[in-house]
């Protein structure tokens, strides 16, 4: 029975070591309540059923001013990750820009993070693919980890009023759909002013 005394330490210690580490998206806020109805389109969305605490993290814009995911309280935040190596993610950008347009003077940000680690590509890429007014956030370290999973790309992450992740669709999905808008005028009055 000693004998497997230090084996279910070293197993307690790294199971504590693992929840420590785990992060603060481990830290449930609230309940969100019953899913908002989705379109087709949407059905990899995943509508959290508790909303996740995220850590506080800057980020650089294309001036490379700091900015931070905080600044946007009071709106939902619909941050999209991408890079220019990812096709999907060229096909998804247009139709960003919509929604975007669509919704500028609602309380909702559409706020595109580009994961290139080369962040000298993202000007060449815009340029080649006509892709005007498009600010983006970058992240060529990839802090983005820390907050939200990165391996697997497009993928849209969903912020409420407060900051706190509540859903998010990962791989490429049509954004031009008729339904999008309607679940996500859902959302905004679901989760901007939470």
């Amino acid at each position: 029975m000693n004998k497997l005394l230090p084996l279910t330490l070293l197993l307690l210690t790294g199971s504590i070591h693992l929840d420590a580490s785990a992060g603060p998206v481990d830290v449930k806020v609230y309940k969100t309540g019953d899913p908002i109805e989705k379109p087709l389109v949407m059905s990899r969305f995943v509508e959290l059923q508790n909303a996740r605490k995220i850590a506080d993290i800057d980020f650089v814009d294309q001036q490379h001013n700091k900015v931070n995911l905080h600044q946007y309280h009071g709106k939902l935040v619909m941050v999209n990750l991408w890079a220019t190596w990812c096709a999907p993610c060229a096909k998804e950008i247009p139709a960003m820009q919509v929604i975007q347009q669509k919704n500028k003077d609602k309380d909702f940000v559409l706020l595109p993070i580009s994961i290139d680690e080369d962040t000298s590509a993202i000007a060449p890429f815009f340029a080649e693919h006509g892709i005007t007014d498009y600010d983006t956030w970058l992240d060529p370290e990839k802090n983005i980890d820390y907050i939200m999973p990165a391996d697997l790309i497009p993928a849209s992450f969903i912020l409420d009023g407060k900051g706190n992740l509540v859903g998010f669709v990962r791989g490429y999905i049509d954004w031009t759909d008729d339904g999008i808008q309607p679940y996500l005028d859902g959302l905004i009055a679901k989760y901007a002013k939470h």
